[in-house]
């Protein structure tokens, strides 16, 4: 062991925000910003409104209540129960930044929302909250790479597990916990990472699939307030015995929790996603929408569809018979026959559940779904071939890459802003406005007044 945890630890503490590239923290700020308006969104869901309320019992009349829960009244209550339910709301609808090449790191509906938490309890400035940020996600984006996207193949939802980790290291930074101290939270956080995916097999209770984003986020934040209070917990539970690489990953390298730390910026690879449901969609999703631009054709033209697909498609992601809104958006196979009847950028077209149309679970049931032939690099589980046959004789042909849409530095804000404004509406006035304008300032704002609108 090389004291992998110590060294996130004593960067996290280290890190100062005059240290960060531009670039960085441009793309930590969508971060923030992607989640706030997803979270905004996914409150008025009905596992949305239950996580709420739950919240509201536990946490509302906790003393000194100043963590807002993103819903349109923006009630406050404690920062552990706000992580629970934003994080929860974030990741409510498939629409929660990730990271591309995929590693099992959701940086906005975890870390993010967990420190913005902690932030206005403290009333951190906007400077420490991005530095906070960026101290987080960076380790926790590094312990997505070290396990190597194995976790899953034992049944982990892995940020469930990487979560954990991001928030307890943010949340730690905002309360001034010293490298020690934060060694000890990522410590505690270790035994707090959960999520199991039951529901992909079972065909039902995928709901329980948006509570793991809220739990990581919420255990960060209490592994980090016990830290602080002298509790402690293992400080190599990353590569000890035992620890996170042994005992959630199959062949998982400790070198790659630290590699490059404070040089090489991994947060470059944040990732926005173009439609509501799972990642390993985006991109079939993206195909069939081209071919069908191009070639000007319907469901009813269709004969055949074939989807050459990664091995994490076909073990995890192929549920021909979704059951209800969260199977339904974990299933490839569907979110492609969906995108052929309505627009699969709107939520509402997952959210109306898989029995809303049957001619889409029809679709969905008759694609044919075949190993994808050559080797897909780690992390790259949306790459796909569709091969697409119309009733008139033709057949259509796309290859395409995980990630070959990557947000470049100089478009994804934009199409942040744009999402932003799609998924506030709900709230009244320009209140989703002056929202976004103190988001896109925060630098120069105290976290206590970003939700006194």
């Amino acid at each position: 062991m090389a004291g992998e945890t110590k060294r996130l630890a004593e960067f996290a503490t280290a890190l100062r925000y005059d240290e960060i590239p531009a670039p960085v923290i441009a793309i930590t700020k969508a971060c923030l910003i992607d989640a706030v308006a997803v979270a905004l969104f996914g409150s008025s869901l009905p596992w949305g409104k239950s996580v709420a309320d739950f919240a509201f019992h536990v946490g509302e009349a906790s003393p000194g209540a100043a963590s807002t829960v993103l819903s349109p009244d923006l009630r406050r209550v404690s920062a552990p129960a706000a992580a629970l339910a934003n994080g929860t709301f974030a990741h409510s609808f498939e629409f929660d930044n990730l990271r591309q090449p995929s590693v099992g790191v959701h940086p906005g509906s975890t870390a993010s929302l967990a420190a913005l938490a902690v932030a206005e309890e403290f009333d951190a400035s906007g400077r420490d909250l991005i530095t906070a940020l960026v101290a987080g996600n960076e380790c926790m984006l590094r312990t997505g790479l070290a396990a190597k996207s194995t976790s899953e193949h034992f049944g982990f939802h892995a940020p469930g597990l990487t979560g954990v980790f991001g928030s307890a290291i943010a949340a730690s930074r905002i309360m001034g916990n010293g490298a020690h101290k934060t060694a000890m939270a990522i410590g505690i956080g270790g035994s707090f990472g959960s999520g199991l995916l039951a529901f992909a097999k079972a065909g039902n209770g995928g709901m329980v699939k948006r509570l793991h984003m809220g739990r990581a986020a919420e255990g960060g934040v209490t592994a980090a307030y016990l830290a602080a209070r002298g509790f402690e917990g293992p400080d190599v539970v990353l590569e000890g015995k035992f620890g996170y690489l042994d005992v959630y990953a199959e062949g998982g390298d400790p070198a790659l929790l630290v590699e490059g730390l404070g040089t090489r910026w991994d947060s470059l690879n944040i990732w926005f996603k173009l439609f509501p449901c799972h990642v390993t969609a985006q991109a079939p999703v993206r195909a069939i929408r081209e071919l069908q631009r191009q070639h000007r054709f319907g469901p009813d033209d269709v004969a055949r569809i074939v989807l050459f697909a990664s091995d994490k498609v076909l073990s995890h992601h192929a549920d021909r018979a979704p059951s209800d809104v969260g199977t339904a958006q974990y299933s490839v196979p569907f979110s492609v026959a969906l995108a052929l009847f309505r627009d699969p950028a709107d939520p509402q077209a997952f959210l109306d559940g898989p029995n809303q149309n049957p001619k889409i679970l029809a679709l969905c049931r008759a694609i044919e779904l075949r190993p994808y032939g050559t080797a897909i690099a780690a992390g790259q589980n949306a790459t796909c071939r569709l091969d697409v046959t119309l009733k008139d004789g033709r057949t259509l042909t796309v290859d395409k890459t995980d990630g070959d849409d990557r947000n470049a530095a100089a478009s994804f804000e934009p199409d942040v802003e744009k999402k932003f404004f799609n998924l506030t509406s709900g709230l009244p006035g320009g209140r989703a406005a002056e929202l976004l304008a103190r988001l896109k300032t925060i630098e120069d704002r105290r976290s206590a007044d970003l939700f006194r609108l």
